[in-house]
Order: C-alpha cells, then sequence, then structure tokens
C-alpha cells in the first residue's frame, strides 16, 4: 500500500472514541512489509486535543492528496481505495512509458464489435 505514496498523516485525538481506524491504518502502515515496499514514505502522527473527528490523509507518488474522515470509514475501506487508485497509477505509468496516449479512448465502433472466440448470444437468452 505504501508503495503508491510518497506521505501519509493520520490525525487524531487519544480520547476520542472514533480513533479506531486511525489506530488500524497506523499499524498497516508501521507494518514491515509495507515499509519495505517504500522506505521513503514519511508516515506522520499528530496526537490533537481539539474535537475534530479523526483523519487520514495521504499523498500519492504523482502529488495529489487525498483527505479521509476516519470517524466514518474503516482502515480496510481507506485501504482498499489507495489500492485501486494505486493500480490505476501504474497502468498510466505503463502506457506513457510506452509512448501510448492516457487515457485510453476507445471507439465506440470498437466497443460494439463481438470479442473473437466468444459465442454470440441468442435472441431468447438475453431475456
Amino acid at each position: 500500500m505504501l508503495k503508491f505514496l510518497s506521505k501519509v498523516r493520520v490525525e487524531y485525538n487519544t480520547l476520542d472514541p472514533r480513533l479506531a481506524s486511525c489506530v488500524e491504518f497506523l499499524a498497516q502502515c508501521n507494518a514491515r512489509k509495507a515499509k519495505e515496499s517504500n522506505p521513503n514514505c514519511q508516515v506522520l502522527v499528530k496526537r490533537r486535543t481539539d474535537e475534530q473527528p479523526p483523519q487520514i490523509t495521504v499523498t500519492f507518488v504523482n502529488g495529489v492528496e487525498e483527505a479521509f474522515d476516519a470517524a466514518a470509514t474503516s482502515a480496510q475501506s481507506i485501504r482498499k481505495m489507495i489500492l485501486d487508485k494505486g493500480q490505476y497509477l501504474e497502468t498510466e505509468q505503463m502506457f506513457r512509458e510506452a509512448g501510448e496516449q492516457w487515457p485510453v479512448i476507445i471507439p465506440d465502433e470498437e466497443l460494439l464489435q463481438e470479442a473473437p472466440g466468444v459465442k454470440p448470444r441468442k435472441a431468447e437468452d438475453k431475456k
């Protein structure tokens, strides 16, 4: 997960009962495997004394920053969103390195073509 990130900032009040996502996400960031995937990723923790809801802010390797309300979002959901966006970034980088345009534009007529080796559906199957 950290391989897609350059910075993680976790902010929470230690007395706030809504801090579970922050603590779980922080544990995932501090796991050996995660740290090994990107040792240059900064993981910052800010313990607050105010009543603001816990928040996790991540900065992707391309500079895009995204903040999550950790009181309303589970650590696993945040992790999944990061991994999904990371896959997108990897795909974009792969296309750019190959000299292809990004995003890939597929003409409508190609989208409507039958795939080779796929048996066309009969009219009665479509019901």
